[in-house]
């Protein structure tokens, strides 16, 4: 099976230390706001970084294209991965997938995606969340989308047990305004959001946003546009042969998050997981 092509962000990443000052300020600009920043003509995208067009050719170059149009083509190829369906996602693995069985090939790219996606994942950023999400003097929000709601639901039945003062976020985006009145600044949202990118969950970001709550995001490769407003934004890798994506690294990523806020919070897990079987047992909720 082909291994997928790193994306323009990867490879910025990838690179990154053998970069020039000027050429790493250019890096900046492009990831800070990816991948607009990079659609734009040559001297466009210098002006915008503050750098020379000579700076933007030579670290173009670095990253493997043999110049910025091949570099600008890439970007676009990927701005249209963003926005396909299943039907066009499964006609691509199909012209590309070679006469193996369909459980090596998805074997195969759920291991590259969750290789890929801990590999992009920095620790100080990874802690930034962690405290953010068990910091019980301020609440936790939680919202999904029309596929991802399983994840937030998921995130939601294990932090409401870590941790106090968690709100599921219903799926009617009409009752959002009733939550977002309640949030404070220093709350968190951790939002789930992968393509095709709800417009919904982007106005929400940008509201609570707007009232000093912390935004926690965890969508895929390419990046939901929420990304310019999260303070923190994890992509995982989510592209398998078939007409759906896979939230097998998403999935993995948020179990790791979970294990780390209780480990963060543990005396008082301990002390909340052992009332809350007491509770169970009152209720007889598990079979003895």
């Amino acid at each position: 099976m082909t291994t997928p092509k790193p994306t323009v962000r990867e490879l910025i990443r990838q690179h990154y230390s053998a970069l020039t000052q000027s050429e790493r300020k250019l890096a900046n600009t492009l990831l800070e706001n990816y991948p607009a920043a990079g659609l734009a003509s040559i001297t466009s995208v210098a002006s915008a970084a503050g750098v020379s067009s000579p700076t933007v050719a030579r670290m173009v170059k670095k990253l493997g294209f043999k110049g910025y149009p091949q570099f600008h083509q890439a970007l676009l190829d990927e701005l249209e991965a963003r926005g396909v369906g299943p039907t066009q996602r499964r006609n691509s693995w199909l012209a590309e997938a070679p006469e193996t069985h369909l459980l090596n090939r998805l074997t195969h790219a759920v291991r590259h995606n969750l290789e890929q996606t801990f590999a992009h994942i920095e620790l100080e950023r990874f802690d930034q969340a962690i405290h953010r999400m068990a910091d019980t003097e301020h609440q936790l929000f939680i919202v999904g989308g029309r596929i991802t709601h399983a994840l937030a639901d998921y995130a939601f039945t294990h932090l409401q047990a870590v941790r106090p003062r968690v709100t599921h976020l219903s799926d009617s985006s009409g009752t959002w305004p009733h939550y977002v009145l309640d949030m404070q600044p220093g709350d968190t949202l951790l939002i789930f959001d992968i393509r095709r990118y709800e417009t919904n969950l982007l106005r929400l970001a940008e509201l609570v946003g707007q009232r000093g709550v912390a935004i926690v995001l965890c969508t895929d490769q390419w990046g939901s546009p929420i990304s310019s407003v999260a303070d923190v934004t994890f992509n995982c890798w989510v592209e398998i042969p078939s007409g759906w994506d896979s939230s097998v690294s998403t999935l993995m990523l948020l179990e790791t998050m979970i294990a780390a806020v209780q480990e963060q919070r543990w005396p008082e897990v301990r002390d909340r997981y052992e009332r809350l079987d007491e509770l169970f047992d009152k209720t007889h909720f598990f079979r003895k």
